[in-house]
């Protein structure tokens, strides 16, 4: 289960995440946003460093014991100071497993918070985005963002723990080192920052072919949500052969570049792991060499040879630190680069109070009027012009609107949501169990949610599933048809109850008879409140009050639809569709055929 996922699972307890107020993330540069999750759990992070120092020093010390135990004791025959060295070798050895339990122990909790704190503000502004958000990120994006972003993040805060304890051990096993032999010491000081710098070239090199080869993945997974939403569309208008080949290409363009990174990663490790190797054969030469010399004992020779093998354990680190931190700058600068986007409407402060009870929403750019307590048809040719007045009455972008009195602008923008609400024809349905598909709350009554969907006359989809209201949904209700799906969505809107209710195109994958049965029940379940309903359809039209006609975004006409089908001609081209108008009534009770069910 990945963090977005999993975040509401976690408990609540203050010791585990999610938390309630995840703080505000420093967004000028990615190194801030990674200095921001050290300081908000730099307790633990100092934790992590103690125990990382300690572990990496207490390393260091059964070369030097293993060195007593030769010089003090086997070389000198003395069996009780053999036993008594090989006792505190022993006992550093159950401390040292101690230690690392500790430190890993330590680690893994600030990973785990790096992580979900990094998906708390991340659903935070998901959530302030709204319907900014599609425009700004893609889906391949946001699926990346969970699945190797968050985790590189939390990857790279290894560096303050195991990181410090390696430079402190670096510096630890120099110092041991010169009492032995200035040589050695100078030998390990410059050898260890060689094995870097060796590194480094290929680090680059990695990076980059990583940096394309997110990208280019990011867009394929795009590419791939797309081809199966709209699977069913390609199937029937034939074109699945052709995305399926044009998917095909990129995804060997996609495999070059992984070929690519994987030949730079199979390089580094095979250095990274090779040369210390090397690095510690050296050594030794010099320092069997010394000791043949008799430059040093054979127990500080032996000493030696511990020292450099464990400081192998620190080398490693750096090295994993010089791969990580530049991954998690890249990983933080995605994240940054989200949390720093900007919603199309702010909620600044409110300098307006909304109206108490039932008032006109009116749209001065296209000069309608929503009458309050009446359901009212909003026709137009372009269904854009229709999606921007829409888009100005509920607030979607800042304009001239007014509700009453006040600006919409000027109203906090939460009391807008709770009571203007949009519900639009390709509006998402969430995975899950039915029932919380179509709630809004988690106080909605079996009789309430019983309603919604007689009204929405969806009793058969509840009926066709075997666990009813319970039954699971799945995402974007794939499960479901078309005409389903859209009823599903109708059950949400009205369960929600709004004050003021935006629909757009609510039955346009429906057939006649269904059509007509959900445009009745509409009238009668929003009898007394204000209810837009944008579309074409003679069936609905003939059960609003008034019936509006947009032309180039400004209302040309306004009456009832009996009255606009007689006396303009656009609007009756529009409702009729080239149809023979003998056969349409003036009530609009004409049957289509070959709409979804």
């Amino acid at each position: 289960m990945t963090p977005l996922q999993d975040i509401s699972a976690a408990g609540t307890h203050p010791n585990r995440v999610p938390y309630t107020d995840p703080g505000s993330p420093d967004l000028r540069s990615p190194a801030r946003y990674l200095w921001w999750l050290v300081v908000a759990q730099r307790r633990r992070i100092l934790l992590g460093s103690l125990w990382g120092s300690l572990w990496m020093c207490a390393l260091m010390l059964p070369p030097y014991f293993m060195a007593r135990a030769i010089d003090d004791g086997l070389r000198q025959r003395d069996t009780g100071t053999l036993l008594f060295w090989t006792i505190i070798v022993l006992v550093t050895g159950a401390v040292i497993a101690v230690l690392g339990i500790l430190r890993h122990r330590t680690m893994t909790l600030v990973r785990v918070d790096a992580t979900y704190r990094t998906a708390q503000v991340v659903i935070r502004q998901i959530t302030r985005l709204g319907a900014t958000l599609p425009h700004k990120v893609s889906v391949g994006e946001l699926t990346h963002l969970q699945a190797g972003d968050m985790s590189r993040i939390a990857q790279t805060l290894t560096i303050t723990g195991p990181g410090v304890g390696a430079a402190i051990a670096y510096l630890a096993t120099a110092t041991l080192l010169f009492t032995i032999s200035a040589v050695l010491a100078v030998v390990v000081v410059l050898g260890v920052p060689l094995l870097a710098i060796a590194v480094g070239p290929l680090l680059g090199k990695l990076h980059g072919a990583e940096g394309t080869y997110r990208e280019h993945q990011g867009k394929l997974t795009a590419a791939a949500g797309d081809i199966v939403s709209g699977l069913s569309v390609l199937c029937g208008i034939g074109g699945k052969a052709v995305f399926e080949k044009r998917y095909r290409q990129r995804s060997q363009r996609l495999v070059t570049d992984g070929y690519r990174v994987a030949s730079f990663t199979s390089w580094v490790q095979a250095i990274g792991a090779g040369l210390p190797v090397v690095f510690i054969a050296v050594v030794t030469w010099i320092s069997a060499r010394m000791a043949a010399s008799g430059a040093i004992s054979v127990g500080e020779m032996v000493a030696v040879y511990g020292y450099v093998a464990a400081l192998l354990v620190p080398v490693s680190f750096f090295l994993e630190g010089a791969e990580d931190l530049p991954r998690g700058l890249v990983s933080a600068r995605r994240v940054t680069d989200i949390l720093a986007l900007r919603p199309e409407v702010e909620d600044a402060q409110a300098t307006a109070i909304a109206p108490a009870g039932p008032t006109a929403l009116h749209d001065p750019v296209s000069g309608l009027t929503l009458r309050p307590g009446r359901m009212t048809g909003l026709v137009t040719a372009r269904l854009d012009e229709a999606r921007a007045v829409v888009d100005r009455l509920a607030r979607y972008v800042d304009s001239e609107a007014t509700w009453g009195e006040a600006k919409l602008s000027d109203l906090e923008l939460a009391e807008v949501r709770r009571r203007i609400l949009v519900a639009d024809n390709d509006a998402h349905l969430f995975a899950g169990a039915l029932r919380s598909a179509v709630s809004v709350r988690d106080d909605h009554t079996d009789e309430e949610l019983q309603r919604a969907v007689r009204t929405a006359v969806a009793q058969d989809i509840v009926e066709a599933m075997p666990g009813g209201v319970e039954s699971r949904l799945e995402e974007r209700g794939q499960n479901v048809s078309g005409g389903q799906r859209q009823r599903l969505r109708l059950t949400r809107a009205l369960l929600a109850d709004p004050e003021v209710l935006l629909l757009v195109e609510p039955t346009s994958a429906l057939d006649a008879h269904t059509e007509a049965t959900v445009a009745q029940n509409i009238r009668t379940e929003r009898q007394g409140r204000t209810t837009l309903v944008v579309s074409t359809s003679p069936l609905l039209l003939s059960q609003v009050c008034d019936v509006v006609l947009l032309v180039d975004g400004e209302v040309a006409a306004v009456g009832t639809h009996g009255e606009l089908l007689a006396s303009h001609p656009a609007y009756r081209h529009l409702v009729l569709r080239g149809s023979d108008e003998s056969d349409l009534p003036v009530d609009g009770r004409n049957t289509r055929e070959g709409k979804n069910r």
